[in-house]
């Protein structure tokens, strides 16, 4: 994660979990359709984070909305509309206010038995254009 004031920007490198795919009979374990993806927050202010990470990570567990009001800077973001945006965390919250986003996938879906792509395989990430 990283927040680019100059830009406004709030910044995830994410593992974006496409599909979760049921055990067939004889199996015991979920399969995971699982890609890389960069998540910009666009427009961002009053950032708020409450979290507690022992181990340097953070696990969206869910992203959710509410409180839309007119911008407040439409004429430089050329949207009307912004949102109270919170972020359920495993480790906290993370809130702020922002105009959306965009979702940039970084790679083609893998499957495999996690929901996340091994740290040590993928590295880290902000770039939002897909990969070689």
């Amino acid at each position: 994660m990283a927040f680019l004031p100059e830009d406004f920007e709030l910044v995830f490198d994410i593992d974006y979990i496409f599909e979760r795919i049921q055990p067939k009979p004889g199996e015991t374990h979920f399969k995971f359709w699982v890609a890389q993806a960069t998540l910009v927050f666009e427009n961002v202010y009053d950032v708020e984070f409450d979290t507690d990470s022992y181990n340097g990570k953070l696990e969206i567990d869910s992203i959710s909305r509410e409180d839309a009001r007119a911008s407040h800077n439409v004429q430089s973001v050329d949207k009307e509309i912004e949102w109270h945006w919170i972020i359920e965390c495993q480790e906290g919250e993370i809130r702020f206010r922002s105009v959306g986003y965009k979702q940039f996938i970084r790679e083609a879906p893998r499957l495999g038995k996690t929901q996340a792509v091994d740290l040590k395989v993928r590295g880290f990430s902000f770039a939002r254009n897909r990969a070689g």
